[in-house]
């Protein structure tokens, strides 16, 4: 396999996707954040110094998913469509999940986007309880899907179903 971000000299490019269709493309990625009960008590009662964690966490995450092409070297700018941001309560662990969704009908797919946002979202929750919890742990951030573009669908399978 060769790798596209480079040329015949093995210098850094970026791919050139003018000659591709525009199709619609959707990609959701998902990630945790796993803290101490004292700092997932602090955000569900929203009584952090800092305001309101989720709802910051989620704007945040809308921001990266659209400052992705000014991080990540090698990433189009895009026209997107649309972004959706979902936060799932896991009072077990004690933490949150950050789900987000990017989409767009375009020459080039949204995973990375979608992975941005992310963790963007999630360093925001860190950043914003670091006080009450330093030890905080950001993992499992992975692409769940993306459908669209040339190399078809892809769906995470569930391991254990």
């Amino acid at each position: 396999m060769n790798l596209t971000h480079l040329d015949e000299n093995n210098r850094p490019k970026m791919v050139d996707v003018s000659e591709k269709k525009d199709t619609a493309r959707v990609a959701i990625a998902s990630g945790q954040i796993s803290m101490s009960q004292e700092a997932y008590d602090a955000i569900i009662s929203n009584n952090t110094k800092k305001g309101p964690v989720l709802q910051t966490a989620v704007i945040a995450a809308i921001m990266g998913v659209k400052k992705t092409s000014e991080l990540i070297p090698m990433c189009h700018p895009l026209l997107l469509s649309g972004i959706h941001c979902d936060v799932e309560e896991l009072p077990s662990l004690p933490g949150f999940k950050l789900i987000v969704t990017a989409k767009l009908n375009g020459q080039t797919g949204v995973e990375m986007e979608a992975l941005t946002g992310v963790s963007i979202g999630l360093l925001t929750i860190y950043d914003m309880v670091k006080a009450i919890d330093k030890s905080m742990v950001i993992s499992k951030v992975q692409l769940e899907s993306k459908s669209g573009g040339k190399s078809g669908n892809f769906s995470r399978e569930i391991k254990g179903q």
